[in-house]
């Protein structure tokens, strides 16, 4: 008997690891706070450039950036760059690099500053729930919301850098604070 095929979102295509991606990580929610540093990271680095190619380096990421000790990371000085800045695992951009550490020193502020943790400042635009949208079309999701303008107020004053609101609703679809799976989606919320 031939095994039915999925019924996914159209955008991980046919590349594996998109496909892996989508099917087990994009959209399930996250709370743990280093992850959510990650994440951010990531979806900063993705600015001007496909989520694929992103992807295909976040394993060089994790190396690169000490499997994301986010302390370590806040510490990083001008060797700790000139190192980032020569290493082909990930995207070699100066701003994005220095987005990572200033964002680790942002990061720290939230977890010290007896605001909660990091999961607590995101996910309370969501009132800790996943917004389950409805979408038949992938052409109607949207770049951004109210929320991810808010959102990415709120990481700015914080000292957050490569986090608009465009950023911020893709970071909010990746993390699980919004389910945009296509209606039909196997992976789609019962919501």
């Amino acid at each position: 008997m031939a095994k039915k095929e999925l019924t996914r979102c159209p955008w991980p295509a046919d590349d594996p690891r998109m496909v892996e991606y989508h099917d087990t990580i994009w959209g399930t929610p996250e709370h743990d706070d280093r992850k959510l540093y990650a994440k951010l990271v990531l979806d900063g680095a993705q600015a001007g450039l496909s989520w694929k190619t992103i992807l295909h380096r976040s394993e060089g990421y994790r190396k690169a950036f000490d499997n994301w000790n986010v302390e370590k990371i806040a510490r990083y000085g001008r060797k700790d760059v000139e190192r980032l800045l020569s290493d082909e695992g990930i995207i070699r951009n100066r701003a994005k690099v220095a987005s990572a550490i200033s964002n680790a020193q942002a990061w720290l502020k939230v977890m010290e500053g007896g605001k909660g943790s990091f999961n607590d400042l995101l996910w309370k635009y969501v009132d800790h729930r996943t917004i389950v949208n409805h979408w038949k079309d992938p052409g109607k999701v949207p770049a951004s919301t109210p929320i991810s303008d808010a959102l990415s107020k709120e990481l700015k004053k914080a000292g957050f850098s490569f986090v608009g609101t465009t950023i911020v609703y893709a970071y909010m679809q990746a993390i699980g604070m919004v389910d945009d799976h296509m209606d039909g989606c196997f992976r789609k919320a019962k919501g």
